[in-house]
């Protein structure tokens, strides 16, 4: 059975780069024969960005698979050439990223959700990044570096570097359990007891029913207060 070709490129900042490099792994070539005056060969010539966009356009076969990493860091200019080969069925492509951007041309790119990794493949990661700075972590040093990283592997790599340097991070992910809303609404439910109170003349239920019910406004209002939020990832 043919396997049809593919290619696995990400985007770092230059629209020439990410085409040679797509170019080269669907095995297309990107320079041509150069000439003098007199027509005579003398040696070869990169091609320009529009002149590979070009030649790949007319090269690629149908039905290639292209794997983009990081599809949110494309410029326009690459997305705006992508689409009438998507369009065609030159191109399949394959989008991976963190935050799916939903506009253009990513409406019509294929969609994988991963896994995310288990506790003991960041804990591997932290080893490994441990072993590579020269750091040697103990279970609780371990411990700790995992509930700062959560399921991510590259804030594991970097909790594993800030404590090398004896800094001492707070957690970077979102990963967790609010709960807040649950002991608010604990709090609100005690309440009941106010009124439980006031209808029995009993002044003790009266009292703490009206504590808890002020206690759960203050928590209400606490849990307003809002920093900078930030995606998993970021």
């Amino acid at each position: 059975m043919d396997i049809e070709p593919w290619a696995i490129v990400t985007y770092q900042g230059s629209t020439k780069n990410f085409l040679v490099e797509l170019a080269e792994q669907l095995n297309i070539s990107t320079v041509e024969a150069k000439q003098n005056k007199d027509g005579e060969i003398t040696g070869e010539r990169q091609l320009t960005v529009d002149e590979l966009k070009d030649k790949l356009a007319a090269d690629i076969k149908k039905g290639t698979l292209l794997i983009i990493p990081e599809a949110k860091r494309l410029p326009a200019s690459i997305r705006y050439w992508l689409e009438p080969l998507m369009k065609m069925g030159k191109i399949i492509v394959l989008a991976i990223a963190v935050a799916v951007v939903k506009r253009d041309i990513y409406l019509q790119m294929l969609e994988v959700e991963l896994e995310r990794p288990s506790i003991d493949a960041i804990r591997g990661v932290i080893l490994e990044e441990a072993q590579k700075n020269d750091l040697a972590l103990t279970d609780h040093q371990i411990a700790k570096l995992l509930t700062v990283a959560g399921r991510n592997p590259l804030l594991a790599r970097k909790a594993v570097r800030n404590e090398k340097l004896g800094l001492n991070p707070e957690p970077e992910h979102t990963q967790y359990l609010d709960i807040s809303p649950i002991i608010i609404s604990a709090m609100f439910a005690f309440s009941i007891v106010r009124f439980i109170g006031l209808g029995t003349g009993d002044r003790g239920l009266y009292v703490i029913g009206g504590i808890a019910l002020v206690l759960g406004v203050m928590l209400r209002q606490i849990g307003k207060i809002r920093g900078a939020r930030r995606k998993y990832g970021q």
